[in-house]
Order: structure tokens, then C-alpha cells, then sequence
């Protein structure tokens, strides 16, 4: 029986999750307080724009391309992939891939002028990188579905060498 079903029937999930649930409200509050108290027009007019922006059309885009990714390789992987869920190890490297895109286009796309007066370092090697580490996160997930495929299928039965 659980020795927390109080918490848990008044909150919903254990004590550990309410505490990590308030220490990151904590900390959020404090990053908006600093924030709000140097520039809180600035902080506002960021916020509803990466809301509107998400919204409008990161969910869209990226929506879509999962029901494409789904719907295309719909027809082949059931065959293929042995009962094994395919779709997150394609849904990880485009997030990461993406993510890394999102924080760091002005440098991958050489829209950083400054950048290079700043730091005395070159811009242009930023989309080469960018590209291996995508590649490397595309590869280390299809080497793991090939790992998980290959533990579920059931040991082929070959023919003994005696029996011929």
C-alpha cells in the first residue's frame, strides 16, 4: 500500500513530484523577477511573441511533419522494425537537430555580424558542425532501433549441419 495516498489523492502524483514542481516554480519566479525589473516590456513583448510564434507556426510545422513522417513510412516499418516503435527515434534527432538550429541560426546561418569582432573566433564553421552533430544523432538513433529490432525478433532456426 502507499504510505503517501494523502499527497497523493490531494495533488495527484508523490511528494518528489510536488517538490520539484515547486522548487522549479521557485526558480522561475525568480528569473521573471529579475527579468521583469530591468525591462519588462522587453520581457513581455519576448513572451507573447515566442507564444504567437509557437502556436502559429512552429506546432503547425512541425504537426505536420510528424503525420507525414507516420503516414509514409506507415506502409514499411511494421514489416521491418518487428514490433519495436519507430517513431521516437526519429522524433529525438529532429527535436535535437532542431533545437540546436533554433538556439544557434544566427551562427549557423552567418547572420551574426558582430559575432566575429566580439570574440575574434569565425562564424563559418558553425553549419559544418551543426550538420555532424545532426548526423551523428540520426546515426546513433538508427543504431539503436537496430539494436531494439534485432532483440525482438524472435532466433532464427537454421538448419543443423548434422542433418544434411
Amino acid at each position: 500500500m502507499d504510505r503517501h495516498t494523502g499527497i497523493s489523492r490531494w495533488y495527484g502524483a508523490g511528494p518528489l513530484h510536488l517538490l520539484a514542481l515547486l522548487a522549479s516554480l521557485a526558480l522561475t519566479g525568480y528569473a521573471v523577477q529579475r527579468l521583469v525589473v530591468d525591462r519588462p516590456l522587453a520581457v513581455a513583448i519576448w513572451f507573447v511573441g515566442a507564444a504567437v510564434a509557437h502556436d502559429l507556426v512552429l506546432l503547425p510545422l512541425y504537426s505536420i511533419a510528424d503525420l507525414s513522417a507516420r503516414s509514409v513510412l506507415r506502409r514499411r516499418a511494421p514489416a521491418r522494425t518487428a514490433g519495436v516503435g519507430w517513431i521516437n527515434h526519429l522524433r529525438v534527432p529532429v527535436f535535437l537537430s532542431g533545437l540546436l538550429l533554433l538556439v544557434w541560426f544566427p551562427l549557423i546561418l552567418d547572420l551574426s555580424v558582430p559575432y566575429a569582432g566580439a570574440t575574434g573566433l569565425s562564424e563559418g564553421v558553425y553549419l559544418g558542425r551543426w550538420l555532424a552533430i545532426t548526423g551523428v544523432l540520426f546515426g546513433l538513433s538508427a543504431v539503436v532501433l537496430a539494436i531494439r529490432i534485432r532483440r525482438a525478433r524472435p532466433p532464427r532456426r537454421g538448419r543443423d549441419v548434422r542433418d544434411s
